[in-house]
């Protein structure tokens, strides 16, 4: 606590978020995709970036490989690592959002608690949960990585619907079920969620 005191926050001199949002032209928002290993969270995610792209929108992908790999490569997966893996993952979101930048995150994210921090830190008004809710039969007949048939065997521990519980959100901004929605639809359905949020201009859709 000591050492804080040494902290002198510059924000009141620098330009806020609503200079950023007029220079490129959209509103930023937090899209963040919660649901199984092997949902489409990723897939679904690269899409819609692809999509708001064309409409010339600047997105950033947060995706829980990536970030694993790197800013949060010295976390495990026990409940207090998970917590801190979103904690850190929500303050790198909300820079992004103050500098204009149209946000989407792709985590497992398994617990309504463990959102809700999240959502807070980001500022609930910015912040769209979209569940995917491939059932678990589905993403695990998937098994895109061959994650599931190690935790079957015991060779991953606390692995989110096999040993570690998934709780479904209790009110998402939007909920896509991979097993019936092809990709083009649920990024459809996104569209139609997230571009009044982000365009300043009708004629981007």
């Amino acid at each position: 606590m000591e050492e804080k005191k040494h902290i002198y926050p510059i924000f009141d001199r620098m330009l806020d978020r609503r200079d950023k949002e007029e220079l490129l032209g959209q509103h930023s928002v937090m899209i963040w995709f919660t649901g199984l290993s092997g949902s489409g969270k990723s897939t679904i995610a690269i899409a819609l970036e692809r999509e708001l792209h064309k409409r010339g929108l600047l997105c950033r992908i947060l995706d829980g490989d990536n970030i694993r790999s790197g800013i949060n490569n010295n976390l495990g997966f026990t409940e207090t690592d998970r917590v801190e893996n979103i904690r850190r993952i929500a303050e790198v979101s909300k820079l992004f959002l103050d500098s204009g930048i149209i946000t989407i995150a792709a985590f497992i994210s398994p617990n309504n608690d463990i959102r809700e921090m999240a959502a807070e830190i980001i500022g609930k008004d910015d912040f769209l949960e979209i569940f995917v809710s491939t059932p678990l039969a589905e993403c695990e007949k998937r098994d895109v990585k061959g994650l599931y048939a190690k935790a079957r065997r015991g060779e991953i521990q606390n692995f989110t619907g096999i040993s570690a519980p998934f709780e479904t959100p209790c009110n998402p901004a939007l909920s896509l079920d991979t097993s019936e929605l092809s990709l083009e639809e649920s990024v459809n359905r996104l569209l139609e969620l997230v571009l009044p949020r982000v365009c300043l201009d009708v004629e981007r859709k």
